[in-house]
């Protein structure tokens, strides 16, 4: 059975609501406020949730922050590979949901910012696993190079998710260029893709991206509630959305990535696996918190409510 592996970052959320962000220097007061797992934890709980075993392959603190990741890990049924770091804790990011369900987030980075050779040295990979790298794990040398090292000596039946996230301008270009030829499915928003290609719009970006990629490579790339656009070498393909009633965006590009790799995991063809991760991205932005991809049923709910079958 193939299993999601995950070498990004699983850290802690404080999850914020409020009006709007105060100008700098001042200060607000929040509606909300509650700690979760969030980073990398969002998509492997999409992928739990689907039907698809995920193993976390990150490192986990010592301390408050580390006990409550593996709490959540364990309550979804993600296994760990690494025993807990004794020398750090896990690193928490400040996420601000303004009232436009616009989200901005401050982070820190703890025991989950390193990954040596040794730590990915007795990873046992299956031949039809799907492994997960996101952009964050490469703004660190220290953990890019041992990890790029490693995915290059994998099986070539392994497919490989690239996940570029907000920072990828930070993103040494030499190790994008190491890992670009061995992806099987690249997925991002419209503004990563704009900044991945260097395209004023769009329309521009898609086949720009298609032109960096390799040929098999599945490209996706999130539009917000106008769904997502698919483009592989059978071409381009737009992939509507549905229309719900926004209140938290924030986690619901991972809630897409996971049940999108989830479905192609499953078998399901490109334009059915990116249906079914716009259906989970739209449920997700009607619950408040990161953590809110639905599970197979509910998004089966919603595909047949719509139509789909």
């Amino acid at each position: 059975m193939p299993r999601l592996l995950h070498t990004g970052q699983v850290i802690i959320d404080l999850a914020m609501s409020l009006d709007t962000l105060p100008a700098s220097g001042g200060d607000a007061l929040a509606h909300s406020a509650s700690f979760h797992a969030g980073g990398g934890f969002n998509v492997m709980a999409a992928a739990q949730r689907n039907g698809l075993q995920s193993v976390y392959l990150g490192r986990h603190g010592q301390g408050q922050f580390g006990d409550m990741a593996r709490q959540a890990m364990h309550a979804e049924g993600i296994h760990m590979t690494l025993p807990v770091d004794p020398h750090k804790d896990t690193g928490l990011c400040v996420a601000l949901t303004e009232a436009s369900a616009e989200r901005t987030f401050i982070s820190c980075i703890g025991a989950e910012g390193g990954l040596s050779a040794h730590d990915l040295a007795h990873v046992s990979v299956q031949p039809d696993d799907h492994l997960y790298v996101s952009g964050y794990s490469l703004l660190h040398v220290g953990k890019a190079r041992p990890l790029l090292q490693w995915i290059q000596g994998l099986a070539q039946s392994v497919q490989v998710t690239f996940d570029p996230g907000p920072l990828l301008t930070d993103i040494d270009p030499q190790l994008l260029d190491a890992l670009l030829p061995r992806l099987n499915l690249w997925t991002g928003n419209t503004a990563e893709a704009l900044s991945f290609t260097h395209a004023p719009t769009l329309t521009d970006a898609l086949p720009a991206l298609s032109a960096r990629l390799p040929t098999h490579c599945l490209a996706v790339v999130r539009d917000g509630p106008q769904g997502c656009w698919i483009s592989d070498r059978h071409g381009q393909q737009h992939i509507a959305g549905f229309k719900v009633q926004c209140i938290d965006s924030n986690g619901a590009g991972d809630a897409h990535t996971g049940v999108l790799i989830a479905a192609l995991a499953a078998g399901h063809p490109a334009p059915q696996a990116a249906q079914r991760a716009n259906a989970a991205a739209a449920i997700a932005v009607t619950r408040r918190g990161p953590a809110t991809a639905p599970g197979a049923g509910e998004i089966d709910r919603l595909l047949g409510e719509n139509g789909f079958h």
